[in-house]
């Protein structure tokens, strides 16, 4: 993981630095080992939906997971084909809809009894059958963050499993649906490997209960969630994707067709955020800050969840021994803009150049002009 470094020009901050070579490995890694049995890798392009990142990616042969159509638009703008486009989101549009019929995407990934009746009703306007998957609750509890936790029976997302009676009496009777598989989605940043087995016999069970209705079932989604090392960035920059997949091949029924989502997996660890320290102080307690051009403007994920991402001051000698607690804060006028609490950091300087690691996924993506603070630029770097 080589990241961005002094001895490159150092642009206005704060910017966004996406190392190229390290996300066409960690493609490279996750087709490898998805590849052994077939496996289909759909990008989700809420991750990162940059331009650049995108058409890299679609470069690489993956398919795009959507989930809105605005996102299919850009995936389609991107090179992505529409066959391999899967259109998921607990609340789309009839403008959505329309779009993703009128470019015959690969499937829609449908979460409740009423999106069933809407999707049929415009595919019957356009004299069209819209393929479709259910996205069904497994009920399975993984060990994340609350707020990207998704497959429980009380989430909003998908149709609960004490609904799916009635959803397959729809797909019997609605003449423009054709149902083609199942979906699911446990959440993300999930690194316990036993979630995603608990998963796949779900998934097993649920597809069985379908089939013995008489119902085919061609392929299954099964979604993505799987994290990555953020207490580690440099040591662990590609996530255990060999173990991921061995998870559902041990029990996935071999005659269906099986289809992943990934974003985080994808491109977190390529992308850092690189910030500049506008001022040191102490507070009336004795506590260090240093507050750097950097916010939650641009990386919202420790304020919004609490999340950590390691952070390094490029400018500091590495053979300080005694480094003391310092608060990373950025510029908002909000008491969350705060990216680290009291972590042991090198003496910190005003000027100084600092990366806050692990920011390819739902970092850009996610960044607002709260207090009218100008989008961030990024920089690829291919060497």
């Amino acid at each position: 993981m080589a990241g961005f470094t002094l001895s490159d020009n150092v642009p206005h901050t704060p910017f966004y630095h996406y190392d190229m070579r390290l996300l066409g490995e960690t493609i490279d890694a996750a087709i490898n080992h998805s590849s052994r049995f077939g496996y289909n890798l759909h990008y989700a392009v809420k991750a990162n939906a940059d331009k650049e990142i995108l058409e890299f990616i679609a470069k690489k042969g993956l398919g795009a997971d959507c989930v809105s159509g605005w996102e299919v638009d850009a995936a389609l703008k991107c090179g992505f084909a529409p066959d391999v486009i899967v259109f998921a989101g607990v609340g789309k549009s009839d403008q959505e809809i329309n779009f993703a019929l009128d470019n015959d995407i690969f499937a829609f990934n449908c979460e409740s009894l009423q999106e069933l009746e809407v999707i049929n009703e415009l595919a019957k306007n356009k004299n069209k059958i819209a393929q479709i998957a259910l996205r069904v609750n497994p009920n399975v509890h993984p060990d994340t963050h609350k707020y990207i936790s998704t497959g429980q029976s009380e989430s909003k997302f998908g149709i609960a499993y004490n609904e799916i009676n009635k959803a397959l009496e729809s797909v019997e009777v609605l003449q423009n649906i054709n149902l083609k598989g199942l979906h699911f989605h446990i959440g993300s940043q999930v690194m316990t490997m036993s979630f995603f087995e608990e998963l796949a016999l779900r998934a097993v069970e649920i597809t069985k209960w379908f089939e013995d209705k008489g119902c085919k079932i061609e392929h299954l989604n099964m979604g993505g969630g799987l994290g990555v090392d953020y207490d580690n960035p440099m040591d662990n920059p590609i996530t255990d994707f060999a173990n991921y997949f061995a998870q559902f091949e041990k029990h996935l029924p071999k005659d269906k067709t099986v289809h992943f989502e990934l974003g985080r997996s994808i491109t977190a660890q390529c992308g850092e955020l690189i910030t500049r320290v506008l001022i040191t102080k102490e507070t009336a307690t004795g506590s260090n800050y240093a507050i750097v051009d950097a916010g939650m403007t641009e990386l919202i994920r420790p304020a919004l969840y609490g999340a950590n991402h390691k952070i390094i001051n490029l400018s500091a000698k590495s053979d300080e021994l005694k480094k003391p607690l310092y608060y990373i804060g950025g510029p908002i006028c909000e008491s969350s803009d705060v990216f680290a609490h009291e972590i042991e950091f090198p003496k910190t300087n005003r000027g100084d150049i600092l990366t806050i690691k692990s920011a390819g996924a739902y970092g850009a993506v996610m960044s607002s002009n709260y207090n009218l603070r100008p989008r961030a630029k990024a920089i690829f770097d291919y060497k």
